[in-house]
């Protein structure tokens, strides 16, 4: 993850936990009957915009750097098996060629029979 990435997910993740523990103190404030009860649930509600703004910021913040930077990928396991696997039977058709065993199209274009499959 890039470091803007970064830094813009670890804003978010404390926004949301500082947002997660002022809506449990405006719930628990509420069954109580303090009044520290309503301006911690307004509080909450403007938390809970600044929370989902940063979550945008992540989104944004990513989409941005995959635009100028070019997106860094490396392939999943399963796709290096695959290509594995495609690299080795390219290699062994090759060598059967070479060998004069090959069987496959090379043959094929020697004969003329191309059209036939």
């Amino acid at each position: 993850m890039p470091d803007a990435v970064r830094t813009a997910a670890v804003r978010a993740v404390l926004i949301l936990s500082l947002t997660i523990i002022q809506a449990m103190i405006a719930f628990l404030s509420t069954l109580t009957g303090s009044w520290l009860a309503f301006p911690m649930v307004l509080s909450s509600v403007a938390s809970t915009v600044v929370a989902t703004w940063s979550v945008l910021d992540v989104w944004v913040t990513r989409q941005v750097w995959n635009q100028r930077n070019g997106v860094v990928s490396g392939p999943s396991s399963s796709a290096r098996q695959i290509r594995r696997e495609r690299r080795r039977s390219r290699r062994a058709e090759r060598a059967a060629e070479r060998d004069g065993t090959g069987g496959g199209i090379g043959d094929r274009r020697k004969t003329g029979d191309l059209s036939r499959a």
